[in-house]
């Protein structure tokens, strides 16, 4: 069975009926105006001053905008079920879909990072599904790869990126940290390593590791920037290198009692996923253990962390770099294998929803 248990029954059978069905289809034709809609009634304080009810005049005067536009968002949003209205007073009020599109943090950063990153590169979505390049990228700059401009993306591009980039993965530090160092653990590679962020947990954690980054030459200095002055720091080290040349090595020395690799093999396609890791085996000993973390969209509990996850794919494919997904941990798993190493064991549910394939040679 392809799909985990968690989710078999959500996807093998069609449950919605023709009214629901209808409807749900009219809300994807008009995906850019609903979309559109809730970003504005979040953005401009609409949503959080109907928690207590107001009639549009009301609210018109309260956000500074004009009556025409308020009863334009207002009703787009009532059908939408975001708000609902009195009939005697003609008050509008926060709805359920409204609470959380106001209130979660996963929903806002998610909205954040599709408007300003993702929005106007989805119209090249086609283009980057038929060409396997990130064909949507150019809205943001000039490079092969998001990863490439990371550090000279537009301000508001790049702080939605990084908040939604460290939403998911922070959430499950402590746990990741209990299971790494439950290992004795000296050497710590953390390939794909970004601004430094899981490094400084990892120093802080244990008063001996010394972390060496692996990542882009851009990352690495980015990583410098954030991590000095800061207890530890003296122990982290870079080691700058471009994965995505099948002759770039991961360094040998000192001997690695474990490489991390964390939100970063979703960043490639299969046939280089397998390259990485096969480079990765050949710097591995008996005793060093390879920690992928990594949000399956099989291995959630809920399927809206599964529908969250399964449209992040089309951000890799629009906008990151045009081959690479959130991936099926089966697939995952196959890759590792393939690569010669063994599966030891998986951890799931760290965080929001992460797991932590650990493996061997």
């Amino acid at each position: 069975m392809y799909l985990d248990n968690n989710l078999k029954n959500q996807y093998t059978k069609d449950s919605l009926s023709a009214y629901e069905a209808q409807r749900l289809a009219q809300i994807y034709a008009f995906g850019p105006m609903t979309f559109q809609t809730a970003r504005l009634m979040v953005k401009w304080g609409i949503f959080e001053m109907l928690e207590t009810p107001m009639t549009p005049e009301e609210v018109a005067e309260k956000s500074g905008i004009s009556l025409y536009a308020a009863k334009c968002l207002l009703e787009s949003s009532l059908t939408m079920n975001t708000v609902t209205v009195d009939p005697v007073t003609g008050r509008y009020a926060l709805a359920k879909t409204g609470w959380f599109l106001l209130h979660d943090e996963s929903t806002r950063v998610n909205l954040d990072f599709n408007h300003d990153v993702n929005y106007q590169g989805m119209f090249y979505l086609e283009e980057a599904l038929r060409e396997g390049k990130p064909a949507g990228l150019k809205c943001l700059g000039d490079w092969p790869t998001v990863y490439e401009g990371l550090s000279t993306l537009p301000e508001q591009a790049q702080k939605s990126w990084f908040a939604f980039d460290h939403f998911y993965s922070d959430g499950s530090f402590e746990q990741a940290l209990q299971l790494v160092f439950s290992r004795p653990t000296k050497h710590l590679m953390d390939v794909g390593g970004n601004t430094g962020r899981w490094a400084m947990q990892c120093v802080n954690h244990n008063p001996d590791v010394e972390v060496t980054i692996v990542d882009l030459p851009q990352q690495i200095g980015m990583m410098r920037d954030q991590t000095a002055g800061k207890p530890g720091a003296d122990r982290i080290h870079g080691y700058a290198a471009n994965m995505l040349d099948d002759n770039c090595k991961l360094p040998s020395e000192p001997a690695f009692d474990a490489i991390w690799m964390s939100q970063f093999l979703d960043c490639f396609s299969e046939p280089q996923i397998l390259s990485i890791l096969r480079r990765a085996a050949t710097v591995m000993t008996p005793d060093t253990r390879l920690y992928i973390m990594e949000t399956f969209w099989d291995r959630q509990r809920f399927d809206t962390a599964a529908l969250c996850l399964a449209q992040t794919s089309l951000y890799f494919t629009a906008i990151a770099n045009g081959n690479s997904k959130m991936y099926h941990s089966d697939d995952l798993i196959r890759l590792v294998r393939e690569a010669g190493l063994q599966v030891e064991t998986i951890h799931d549910f760290l965080g929001l929803g992460h797991s932590v394939v650990v493996a061997r040679i």
